[in-house]
């Protein structure tokens, strides 16, 4: 793999802004390029120049190490390789001060310091050819390029131009986020504190205490002043040993009486409690609340943890490399190590706070445990399996036969002009459509998967899977393709369209394998050994469940894009409703026969279900985040699902009752809903029509690159939104195509609607993290200080 796209892949997606450009580099590189290649082929063509390095070598030079030495084992590549993987590995390291290293100017033979000015010049050794100086000045780089007047050296200052900014851009970045963490890292420490003081409280451990127990400081140093040999994690010790002996040093209690415990309700019972009775403000200390405490701490751990991986400085030796091979000049020395006696190559504070970290976690909630800690604070990245490969081809082979047996044996047995056709596609085929429905959406949300990988959508973040248990696009087809097989394998075994002369009804075998293929299908789903994914399976039922129960939990992204996919399986749902029609209160399978669609109680069940996906997201959406965030735009979203729910009732009432009256109000209310929720997934929900941007009509930030792609779906959008006519304009049948085909067409092309939504709709949210740089989950911390609004 080229490094550009090793180093795309490596990068933190939310943070694609801050790291070096190395796409913009390479072409200045490639620029010079084409210019010396030009040059060389210019009549009379030049004498070349005597190669400027000392070896044999055309290539590269080796360069000397840091400590003087010969530079027979290190070229430029080596020396960024070793610092890199030094600062990357370099937990162990335990130096005293929490700065970089002072004196790396002094020890840099290639920088001189100027007292009056403060610039730093960074020149060749003696023996070697000055190309670049470099000066700092406030903690920005600038390159000056010595041979500027030679012909074609414009495009070597741009290049080294470029350089410095992209430089001090992530200079800059670094510092942010070392800062940032730093703090983090303070409040931390405070809050582990009082979780140990908690402990003590609630345990009351049988420890002799010590007789000084009371000068312990109430709480870890200050945020403004750090001691200089002492780093934010150094403040957590509960378990010291002293000549071999353990002696108890806890958290004093006392700072319990000063703070309190902010833990959100998370059941339905506890938030419906808390709308009746209030929040409890009274200090229990149970140990219900320490586990919670516990749970939070760790998981904010973890995720401070995940943060404390930073920028890839490899690129600086790769371009710069790039460059030397192209100019023939030995430029990355000086430059790589201005880069390693920068901030972003000296400060160790990092690596340092990696290993407090891990060492903190393993002990506080690990207990004791080395692998299982750092199995929770690294978790194993998913890795592709062979088998999974081979049963999605091998199922999906199996799933293209089957179909086309079924092709050749309705076209053999002439079915489609059988006396049967009308009574199987009344009563059987309802039934395999759900499957179809189902499958249909696994294959749309695998190519979602498969385009957010694509263009970098980091949607595992989004949708706060787990590390390692997160499904690719080949995990998702397989399971689309199982169904399929399964499928049209129920579909043979019931393609008979006579019943048995002699007993005047058909097998009840056969006609009970779409029930069958329902039970076990929900089977699979609830089953609680680990297999067929089961963490997946749970983290699915989790978001529905909270979907069902919405106004009384606290609406998060995988839940309301659950709850957006419902709303495309209407007619699964109404499959569902025919299943217990058909095989209960209004059926006699035996002989393909029912009466449901005359039952009142159908018709309830019937409107009921259309409703209750779009009631999800009003509940979530207009009850529970308008109520917390007091954002008018929730209750305009809010709205646009009530236009929603009206349109649905009226189309359903007409498609019953139908009648001039209904008709008026159906086109109506779906006319209102069609341009509201139009507008909405547009403008809002993917952020486009956006005439003032960078790119006319869109936005400013495009991940596909082609940008007519964006004005085609949002034109396939718009037609599709218009599939309800279908219902007002009385279109029952079409050629070759049964009324209860049409509608399955008409289900498929809205769940396939909502396939297209979902990319568009999450490349959005990936460039609205990306441009606030969230690249990492935001826990909230158990305790706070009473009186106040703010963490501890």
């Amino acid at each position: 793999m080229k490094f550009g796209r090793e180093y795309e892949a490596q990068m933190i997606q939310e943070w694609r802004e801050a790291y070096m450009d190395y796409r913009a580099l390479k072409s200045i590189v490639k620029q010079i390029l084409r210019y010396r290649l030009q040059k060389q082929h210019r009549p009379p063509p030049p004498p070349p120049p005597p190669p400027p390095f000392s070896s044999g070598s055309g290539d590269t030079a080796p360069l000397k190490s840091q400590d003087g030495g010969g530079g027979s084992g290190t070229g430029s590549t080596g020396l960024s390789r070793r610092v890199s993987l030094y600062r990357a590995f370099s937990g162990l390291t335990n130096r005293a001060s929490r700065s970089p290293k002072k004196s790396h100017r002094q020890h840099n033979p290639l920088s001189s310091k100027r007292h009056h000015h403060h610039h730093h010049y960074h020149l060749f050794d003696d023996d070697e050819e000055q190309i670049i100086l470099i000066n700092e000045d406030d903690n920005a780089y600038t390159t000056t390029f010595l041979s500027s007047a030679e012909e074609g050296g414009e495009m070597d200052v741009q290049f080294f131009r470029r350089l410095d900014g992209e430089f001090n851009k992530v200079l800059r970045f670094y510092k942010q986020k070392v800062e940032s963490v730093m703090e983090e890292a303070d409040e931390l420490s405070r809050q582990l504190n009082v979780l140990i003081a908690l402990r003590v409280k609630v345990e009351n451990p049988n420890v002799d205490f010590p007789s000084d127990i009371n000068s312990v400081p109430s709480s870890p140093h200050s945020t403004t002043s750090r001691a200089p040999a002492t780093s934010p994690m150094d403040v957590i010790k509960e378990m010291e040993k002293t000549e071999d002996k353990k002696v108890f040093k806890p958290a004093p209690v006392e700072m319990l009486d000063h703070i309190k415990l902010k833990i959100e309700p998370e059941t339905p019972l506890t938030t419906l409690k808390c709308m009746i009775l209030g929040l409890n403000n009274e200090q229990t200390f149970t140990k219900a609340e320490l586990k919670r405490a516990e749970e939070l701490m760790s998981r904010a751990f973890v995720e401070f943890y995940q943060k404390l991986s930073f920028l890839n400085q490899l690129a600086f030796s790769k371009i710069l490399k790039k460059y030397d091979k192209t100019t023939l000049r030995n430029a990355s020395k000086p430059y790589l190590n201005t880069v390693d006696h920068s901030y972003l190559g000296s400060c160790d504070e990092v690596s340092r706070l990696m290993s407090r970290v891990e060492a903190t976690f393993i002990k506080h909630f690990a207990n004791g445990n080395h692998r299982e800690g750092m199995k929770c604070l690294r978790p194993k990245a998913r890795r592709e399996k062979h088998r999974v490969t081979y049963f999605l081809g091998f199922l999906s082979g199996c799933a293209v036969a089957l179909a086309i047996a079924i092709t050749v044996l309705i076209h053999i047995r002439g079915l489609t002009e059988s006396e049967g056709r009308h009574q199987y596609m009344e009563n059987i085929f309802p039934l395999y459509s759900l499957f179809g429905f189902v499958a249909v959406h696994l294959f749309m949300f695998a190519g979602d998967i498969f385009f957010w990988s694509r263009y970098r959508v980091n949607y595992k973040f989004i949708f706060g899977f787990e590390q390692g248990n997160d499904l690719g696009y080949r995990e998702v087809l397989l399971l689309g393709s199982g169904l399929a097989v399964l499928t049209f394998g129920g579909v043979i075994s019931n393609l008979d369209m006579e019943m048995d002369p002699r007993t005047k009804s058909f097998s009840v075998i056969t006609e009970l394998v779409p029930l069958v293929l329902l039970i076990c299908l929900m089977m699979v789903l609830l089953c609680p050994f680990n297999i067929i994914y089961r963490s997946s399976r749970y983290f699915f039922i989790g978001c529905y469940f909270r979907c069902l129960l919405s106004p009384l939990y606290k609406v998060i992204l995988p839940d309301f894009f659950l709850a957006d996919q419902l709303t495309s399986q209407v007619q699964t749902f109404r499959s569902m409703v025919f299943y217990c029609c058909y095989y209960g209160w209004g059926g006699d399978f035996k002989r393909r026969e029912h009466t449901c669609y005359e039952s009142e109680i159908y018709h309830e069940l019937y409107l009921a279900v259309a409703i209750i996906p779009y009631w999800f997201r009003f509940a979530q959406v207009c009850i529970r985040r308008l109520v917390e965030e007091k954002d008018k735009m929730h209750g305009i979203n809010g709205l646009k699902y009530l236009s929603t729910i009206l349109a649905v009732v009226a189309r359903t009432v007409f498609e019953m009752k139908k009648g001039t009256y209904w008709l008026t109000v159906a086109v109506t209310t779906s006319t209102i809903a069609t341009l509201f929720n139009t507008y909405w997934d547009i403008f809002k929900d993917w952020g486009l029509m956006n005439r003032n941007s960078k790119n006319p009509w869109l936005r400013d930030k495009l991940l596909i690159p082609h940008k007519s792609i964006y004005f085609i779906v949002m034109v396939v959008n718009v037609v599709l939104r218009l599939a309800w006519m279908q219902t007002v304009l009385g279109i029952k049948e079409a050629p070759f195509l049964h009324k209860r085909a049409l509608v399955a067409v008409i289900g498929s092309l809205e769940i396939f609607r909502r396939g297209i939504w979902n990319f568009f709709r999450l490349e959005n949210e990936h460039l609205n993290n990306v441009g606030k740089y969230r690249a990492f989950k935001s826990v909230p911390l158990p305790f706070q200080e009473l009186g106040g609004s703010k963490n501890m």
